[in-house]
């Protein structure tokens, strides 16, 4: 507890297990402390958290634990099955095939203690209805969202992007993507705007209507890793889960430290972050002692005078006994419901995993619905997305409030503190490992490099 550490990091969230591992991998000696919770990684390990579970925020919980949350009981009805065959995920998020997170996970050798699985199906709400999300020219054509005369446009734009290489500008048709925006690059293929919603909130992922007036390299590169991913394993998405859920995450890395010794201890009190006469981060004391470190990595909740509020996410979380109506009898699927078709600001998603991969027991669905809170009243604001799940056997709403740090630690005068953002309503990791990255950078002072072999990280197709 006297010496000092490079990193003390606290609390066990899916943003602060991963850039523990990062900083690990690289060989800094790095403490991680769970709320009281002191780790050091490759020395003698101990790491604690005030809750009965890892993950924080983003956590799994069993039914029991479901129950206690939402329903102030420990006793869910039996007819729903027994409590520990449920791993409900409370950020649940899929991971694109070829994306970043899993790069990540490769690069701290993370994989060796999950398993994948390939998510069922990609989905996007049009117009009342649900429809598979094309992603190639050759899905373009079947399409049922697009008439025939905005297939064979829409097969020309998917074309360009698939073949479209930065390094090579015979690839660009004359367009500079880092000085014409995303509207501009549409415009020239004439597509009408119903396809322009799915391709830039389905495929590209943009959360809101925002990316049009940017340069549209980002769109176009958010794209060709859609497409990429879903070539990958040859399913019916892009998207990979792993087997237990999100949960098996913050263990996995757990695992990782333990190699090195590492002890764990749940259920420990709060912890205080110290500064000097200079407002810089000096340690973090727990129970009567001090660690001291150069740098603090946390969540909001560890340092709230550090962080202001942008925002709320409202969230519907449902146990059916059926997949998701109109999406093939998928397993497991997301559905991407862009702003327009609500007449909202921003998108709303729904989210459904299941036995398949050993998340519910057999027989049962977890499905989820969230958005970015506009109203105070979460049930109504939901229920154009509620409504397309069909009959639910137990709903739960919750919402929680969005921040992000206000400190400044672009400077010299920073204070040695690195806060998350909280999660966003996606259901999917893109924005949030962004976020990790941009961390990382600010903490090590350089861009991590993933260049990985991505066959370490497999998945199995859905039974």
């Amino acid at each position: 507890m006297d010496e000092e550490y490079d990193v003390i990091v606290l609390g066990t969230g899916l943003k602060e297990c991963i850039l523990s591992g990062l900083l690990s991998v690289d060989g800094l000696k790095v403490r991680i402390l769970v709320l009281s919770a002191f780790i050091e990684r490759k020395f003698k390990v101990l790491h604690m958290d005030k809750n009965d579970y890892y993950g924080g925020e983003s956590c799994s919980l069993n039914l029991t634990q479901l129950w206690k949350r939402f329903r102030g009981s420990d006793q869910p009805p039996e007819e729903l099955g027994a409590s520990r065959e449920y791993n409900a995920d409370m950020i649940p998020k899929f991971m694109m095939a070829n994306g970043t997170l899993v790069r990540v996970l490769i690069h701290t050798n993370v994989t060796k203690y999950l398993n994948f699985k390939a998510v069922d199906g990609s989905f996007v709400y049009n117009k009342g209805k649900i429809y598979k999300v094309p992603a190639t020219d050759v899905e373009a054509l079947k399409s049922p969202l697009m008439g025939l005369f905005e297939k064979r446009r829409a097969r020309k734009f998917f074309l360009f992007v698939q073949d479209f290489e930065e390094s090579d500008p015979k690839t660009h048709q004359g367009m500079d993507l880092n000085t014409i925006t995303a509207k501009q690059v549409i415009a020239k293929y004439e597509l009408e705007d119903d396809t322009v919603d799915f391709i830039g909130h389905a495929l590209a992922l943009h959360i809101d209507d925002t990316y049009l007036d940017q340069p549209a390299m980002d769109f176009v590169k958010r794209m060709k890793l859609y497409a990429e991913s879903l070539a990958r394993f040859q399913a019916g998405s892009p998207y990979i889960y792993p087997l237990y859920g999100l949960g098996e995450l913050p263990q996995a890395f757990a695992r990782l430290s333990a190699v090195y010794g590492g002890t764990y201890m749940l259920n420990k009190p709060q912890c205080k972050v110290e500064f000097d006469g200079d407002g810089k981060a000096t340690g973090v004391t727990s129970e009567g002692e001090t660690a001291k470190c150069k740098k603090v990595v946390c969540d909001p909740s560890y340092l709230p005078e550090k962080v202001q509020k942008v925002g709320k996410v409202a969230r519907a979380i449902c146990i059916m006994s059926h997949p998701i109506p109109d999406t093939n009898d998928s397993h497991s699927a997301q559905v991407i419901l862009p702003q327009k078709q609500l007449g909202r600001k921003s998108d709303m998603y729904l989210f459904c995993c299941s036995y398949a991969h050993n998340v519910a027991p057999k027989g049962k669905y977890i499905a989820f619905v969230s958005a970015e809170a506009e109203t105070d009243d979460p049930e109504a604001e939901l229920k154009p997305g509620v409504d397309l799940l069909g009959p639910v056997d137990e709903i739960f709403y919750e919402t929680y409030d969005r921040y992000v740090p206000t400190n400044d630690n672009d400077t010299d005068t920073h204070d040695h503190c690195f806060i998350s953002k909280s999660y966003d309503a996606t259901t999917h990791f893109e924005s949030t490992v962004m976020d990790v990255l941009a961390m990382y950078t600010k903490i090590t002072g350089k861009v991590l490099d993933l260049s990985v072999d991505l066959s370490a990280a497999s998945a199995g197709a859905e039974e």
